[in-house]
């Protein structure tokens, strides 16, 4: 006896490909900016480190200016586009329209925090040689920024930003974990974006410069480091069809720029994940 004519069945819903497709630094940036045109400036005020002074002899207190820096960065055009055909529509597995959708805002939320990866990485301070991460290492680097006049006691603002390996070793860390230090218990509580341990909110990104290797690019910083601006009038998600040729689309395109604003405010993390890499 034949066996059955088996038919070859398919879930209509689809599954997401791992990839990264959301942006998280954008809120761990100054978001604030004069825009004009394609720029964006940014304005960082002081006293450039000046210092009380008594009265001169002629009676009068002597005046000064105060230190003000106005910081530029030119707004780029950045799209994503994604067309199918009709055909290819009808015949493919899953919703392929609401797939197009989701996968090109994907795409436009990885180029934002591509581009703030960018400036961070022109920081010129760093916590020494690559090491797997430790407490000491984060208080380190912390202290750095202290001791460069940063309000490390402004815990809102201040931020780690580590590589997936950095988290691999923090979670080997007693004081990272332990309900003794943290009111979110990482190994047992709820899943969060964001950490707040050590004075400080840590982010763990999979796209830092060098991720998985022997010398992965993270970071100690300060939201006053960092400028994001994003011409939010000129934000566009496009979904259409087109009679003539049969096809549908969709489109995300933004207008954005990255700048480092205050050096100082920035410290490099070099990291040894390379104990972790990519399972390769």
């Amino acid at each position: 006896m034949a066996d059955t004519a088996f038919q070859t069945q398919y879930r209509q819903e689809f599954i997401s490909a791992f990839e990264y497709g959301e942006t998280l630094l954008r809120k761990t940036c100054i978001t604030e900016a004069n825009i004009k045109g394609n720029q964006a400036v940014f304005l960082v005020a002081g006293t450039g480190g000046a210092e009380a002074v008594t009265r001169g002899v002629n009676g009068r207190i002597p005046a000064r200016p105060d230190d003000l820096t106005q910081l530029t960065c030119t707004l780029a055009e950045w799209h994503d586009k994604v067309e199918r055909t009709d055909f290819n529509i009808m015949s493919s597995q899953g919703n392929g329209r609401r797939i197009m959708q989701q996968t090109t805002v994907k795409v436009l939320n990885r180029k934002i925090d591509a581009d703030i990866i960018a400036e961070l990485d022109t920081a010129t301070l760093t916590a020494g040689a690559a090491a797997p991460a430790s407490l000491s290492l984060i208080s380190k680097a912390i202290g750095i920024l202290g001791n460069n006049e940063v309000p490390v006691e402004d815990e809102d603002n201040i931020f780690v930003l580590g590589s997936p390996a950095m988290r691999h070793y923090l979670n080997q860390v007693p004081e990272f974990n332990s309900a003794d230090y943290v009111e979110v218990k990482g190994l047992s509580g709820r899943v969060t974006r964001f950490r707040r341990w050590a004075g400080a909110n840590f982010i763990f990104h999979p796209r830092l410069t060098g991720n998985g290797t022997s010398s992965e690019a993270c970071f100690a910083y300060h939201r006053d480091s960092i400028g994001h601006a994003m011409h939010m009038a000129a934000l566009d998600i496009a979904v259409g069809y087109n009679e003539e040729d049969a096809y549908s689309f969709a489109r995300a395109t933004g207008h954005m720029g990255s700048k480092k604003l205050q050096n100082t405010g920035i410290v490099k993390i070099l990291h040894d994940g390379s104990a972790v890499g990519t399972g390769s």
